[in-house]
């Protein structure tokens, strides 16, 4: 009894909450640091920058990619000025900075030092995370430049050179955020962000960048950044069996004796997957529910916490609705009593076998990716397991299998006084006029001659085996732009298109869509082909992944080569393909510069196909697009795969007739 006491006493000291970050950014660097300013004066007690899709693409907002994209999903920064302007009044040395930025993360942190050392700040006083995990880029979210090898040799030079120069600085925080926003279960999610940690840390280890007896340092800089769903003991569960093995790969594989430094650091935001654009106040709660996965178990408590808005499955969230969410943590962390108390999960037996059993099965799925060659070998192998995972997930909620409250069930509502005009942040379409102008003048005013030479620089230690940080931020002093880095890197490095997955997951829902299939075979003329496709930089392509797996399964002939395509490669491809209809993928908010522009195309190539289009739409939007030539318009909402194939075939069988 004196046992259970004492572990049931309360604590002599509160505990300290965790970071409190919200992941916001968008229109102009001005724009976002008043936002930021805001925040931290609200109690934000951390940054969270979100880059915009050209940045996170490595393209300035010129280029052809970038267009209908500026400042839509986050901040342009294309130079050291836009970075002056971002940070403005928020002390580099004092605040905890965290970046939203992979493939040109060794840019943006150059850009990140520059300005901490034009105010006079030490890099060794700089404290914050890149993300920096390419590997998640290439199975979920898109933003990749580079192929896996020369990708992983940037993240290598940025890890060897914060442990010189930035020792508080975490040079990678790998992600497995992601993979569980494309359908990864709790097991994947472990086993293949550990993999991709491995990865690093091998060729870290073995690239002799740092000296053996600071290994130990490299390994306690490694952060994560997870997700936390709806299932929440599962997910509390989770995050005690990444605690365990993490500690067990430091101690067993690295031979880290040091207890703090083998410490699970984790940020999270909730998940944004289960977000529903029906009833979208639902999300309120389910927010609330997926922080306390990641809260209420002490000996695996998250170090930072964003929350999502409630509103973002419909669009690009108002300051209103962030301060609910920094206000969500705030409540928890002072009004309630849980950082009073140890781990109140200690001794369950619920807990402790959920937990073994999802440890000793990640660490069978980690084990096999390792003896497939490891995270960064097995891309292609990964993306395929997600997209079955992924399909499995879709099937489960289209059946009714899996309940999601106001979308396949209790789907009677009343009409939300939250809703209505005006209740998302639309960027003005004339931003990224106004930052095309803004990069021009930037260009024009600086010593040409010295970016020149700074660039020559960078491709010479590209090139050979110099590290890349020193040469990046002598370019980001001397005025180089994001299009510049990139560029010269992709000289020397090549472009890399990952895999789409699609091939390994057909096949998997014939009994859902056996009716639709019925129906095609029916259609006069032959199976129906669909050219599926995602114009601009939007590289979340679970969706279109999934119409892809599920036309397949209908019968239909599908034509998908991936993400990131111009309205003019899209038209070519139609031109080529003749589809019989053609479905557009959009989720960055880009759909009304990108469709016009494609079905512009379109018509130059004399293509008359049917043109379908899903992604994150707003309703006030679906006219306007109709109107333009659309012929059907589908969004989150619209989750039966069954009724969407159905509708695509009878689109076909009305055009043909």
């Amino acid at each position: 009894m004196a046992d259970v006491q004492k572990t049931g006493a309360r604590q002599t000291k509160r505990d300290e909450p965790w970071l409190m970050r919200t992941y916001s950014g968008h229109s102009t660097a001005k724009a976002s640091n008043e936002l930021y300013r805001t925040n931290l004066a609200k109690g934000q007690t951390g940054l969270s920058i979100a880059f915009d899709l050209p940045t996170q693409t490595g393209y300035d907002p010129d280029h052809i990619l970038a267009g209908g994209e500026v400042g839509k999903v986050g901040v342009p920064v294309s130079h050291l000025g836009h970075m002056r302007t971002l940070l403005n009044s928020i002390p580099p040395g004092k605040m905890n900075t965290s970046m939203t930025i992979n493939a040109p993360a060794a840019w943006l942190l150059a850009l990140y030092v520059a300005n901490a050392e034009d105010q006079g700040v030490a890099r060794a006083a700089l404290r914050g995370t890149t993300q920096n995990d390419i590997v998640k880029e290439y199975l979920s979210r898109g933003t990749y430049i580079f192929p896996p090898v020369p990708s992983r040799r940037l993240i290598v030079d940025m890890v060897a050179w914060c442990a010189n120069n930035a020792p508080k600085w975490n040079p990678m925080n790998v992600c497995s955020y992601h993979l569980q926003e494309v359908g990864a279960t709790p097991v994947q999610e472990i086993a293949y962000s550990l993999a991709t940690a491995v990865g690093v840390l091998d060729a870290v280890r073995d690239s002799g960048q740092v000296p053996p007896e600071q290994f130990t340092q490299v390994f306690g800089s490694i952060s994560f950044f997870v997700n936390a769903g709806i299932r929440f003991i599962e997910e509390i569960c989770k995050m005690r069996a990444f605690t365990e093995l993490w500690d067990r790969i430091g101690l067993e594989r690295y031979g880290v004796t040091d207890d703090k430094a083998r410490r699970f650091r984790y940020g999270v935001q909730v998940n944004s997957l289960g977000l529903t654009e029906a009833q979208p106040e639902n999300n309120v709660q389910r927010i609330v529910l997926e922080m306390l996965a990641v809260s209420l178990s002490k000996n695996a408590r998250a170090r930072s916490i964003q929350l999502p808005a409630w509103n973002e499955a419909l669009g690009l969230p108002r300051p209103w609705d962030q301060q609910w969410s920094l206000r969500m943590q705030q409540v928890l962390a002072f009004e309630t009593d849980l950082l009073e108390y140890g781990d109140i999960f200690d001794g369950s037996t619920v807990i402790e076998s959920k937990t073994a059993e999802l440890r000793d099965a990640a660490w069978a799925e980690f084990e096999d990716v390792l003896a497939n060659g490891g995270a960064f070998e097995s891309v292609d192998m990964l993306k395929g397991r997600l997209v079955k995972s992924m399909a499995e997930r879709s099937r489960r909620i289209e059946s009714g299998e899996q309940v999601v409250v106001g979308v396949n069930s209790y789907t009677e509502f009343e009409s939300s006084p939250l809703g209505g005009e005006g209740n998302i942040v639309k960027v003005d379409p004339d931003v990224e006029r106004q930052m095309i102008d803004d990069v021009n003048a930037w260009r024009a005013s600086r010593d040409e001659s010295a970016v020149r030479a700074a660039l020559d620089e960078l491709r010479r230690a590209a090139q050979g085996s110099d590290n890349i940080m020193e040469p990046s931020i002598a370019l980001a002093k001397a005025g180089g732009t994001t299009g510049e880095w990139s560029a010269v890197l992709r000289e020397v490095f090549g472009e890399y298109r990952a895999p789409t997955g699609v091939a390994a997951a057909v096949g998997k829902r014939p009994g859902e869509l056996a009716a639709v299939a019925e129906f095609v075979r029916s259609i006069p003329g032959g199976p129906p082909k669909i050219l599926v496709a995602k114009p601009g930089l939007d590289g979340h392509s679970s969706g279109a992944e999934q119409i892809a797996v599920a036309a397949r399964d209908s019968g239909m002939e599908v034509v998908y080569s991936g993400i990131r395509l111009t309205p003019e490669q899209i038209a070519a491809s139609a031109r080529d393909e003749d589809p019989d209809v053609i479905g557009l993928s959009i989720l960055s908010g880009s759909h009304m510069a990108l469709v016009p522009a494609v079905l512009a195309q379109l018509r130059a190539q004399g293509v008359d196909s049917p043109v379908v289009v899903g992604g994150i739409i707003p309703e006030e939007d679906r006219p306007t697009l109709l109107a333009s030539g659309v012929t059907a318009v589908y969004t989150p909402k619209d989750f039966q795969l069954s009724t969407i194939m159905r509708d695509i075939a009878e689109i076909v069988a009305a055009n043909r007739g």
